[in-house]
């Protein structure tokens, strides 16, 4: 009798987690389909300010501008690393943590600004330096305060290469570390696009006041945006990591369900076995 009572207490207790969630699955799907819509509606505007940054840094000198020269080089290096606040997401930010290393062998060396709890934990297990953490329920609001302090800490020859590591989304079942240097900027041209192309684009624009102070204006903003999308990036990622976690585990607790229930079934009916086995033996003994 006590190990069917067990049975059943187990059973109620599995079917309450795949109702939590189930009810975090469908949450995280939400969440996914949101940030997906916002990372798509962004590019089309990140591509725009790259082509405008690219043809204006044929019109000046090459690495005439400060954010595109080469940095200190007794300078160290800035890691952007942007995880998540929050678990059960899977092996999202272990196999994040890991391409980190692989990458960075000398943590020690690396200063770093973390944009979620779980960045913030692995640089402090790391024994790496943290200039910053920005672990809010809210990283694009701090997209431009984390701008700022990179730039500025690049421009005062703190750090000779800044860069970003997130989790790009590939597709719903399919999330990817990613390393981006962020400074000095890197102007990526598309394919067969020649630097006669670009110098001929940017003679049809009429630039007021001069490209110099254009571009001095553009880059910060430019590389705001990078930023910007490497967190839309990393958000659609959490939230598509997550809904495929919650689901696992569901299908889990329904599948401990059924096999709690089969073990509840036979306990049950052999209890039922041995109260006739008692009923008949009885009756026989009454004869």
């Amino acid at each position: 009798m006590a190990g069917v009572r067990k049975l059943v207490k187990r059973i109620k207790s599995a079917k309450n987690i795949a109702q939590i969630t189930k009810a975090m699955q469908m949450v995280a799907a939400s969440r996914m389909r949101r940030a997906q819509d916002a990372a798509r509606a962004g590019k089309p505007y990140q591509e725009k300010i790259m082509e405008a940054v690219t043809a204006l840094s044929t019109t000046i000198e090459q690495g005439s501008h400060e954010l595109l020269r080469p940095g200190n080089d007794s300078g160290k290096i800035l890691l952007v690393l942007i995880a998540t606040n929050k678990g059960l997401c899977g092996g999202l930010n272990t196999t994040l943590f890991r391409q980190v290393i692989r990458w960075f062998p000398n943590q020690p060396q690396i200063d770093f600004i973390t944009l979620g709890k779980k960045a913030q934990q692995f640089a402090v297990r790391s024994k790496a330096s943290l200039l910053a953490d920005f672990s809010s329920d809210d990283f694009l609001g701090k997209a431009q305060a984390v701008t700022e302090l990179f730039v500025q800490n690049f421009l005062k020859g703190t750090y000779k290469e800044v860069y970003i590591v997130f989790n790009e989304f590939i597709s719903s079942l399919n999330q990817e570390p990613v390393m981006r240097r962020i400074l000095p900027v890197e102007l990526i041209r598309s394919p067969g696009h020649t630097q006669t192309e670009v110098q001929i684009e940017s003679g049809d624009m009429l630039i007021e006041p001069s490209p110099d102070r254009v571009l001095n204006a553009l880059l910060p903003h430019y590389i705001e945006v990078q930023l910007r999308t490497a967190i839309l990036e990393a958000l659609a990622s959490e939230h598509s990591a997550r809904m495929i976690a919650m689901k696992n585990a569901t299908d889990n607790a329904r599948g401990l369900i059924d096999d709690l229930t089969l073990a509840y079934n036979r306990a049950r009916q052999e209890k039922i076995t041995y109260e006739i086995a008692d009923i008949v033996t009885a009756r026989i003994s009454m004869e």
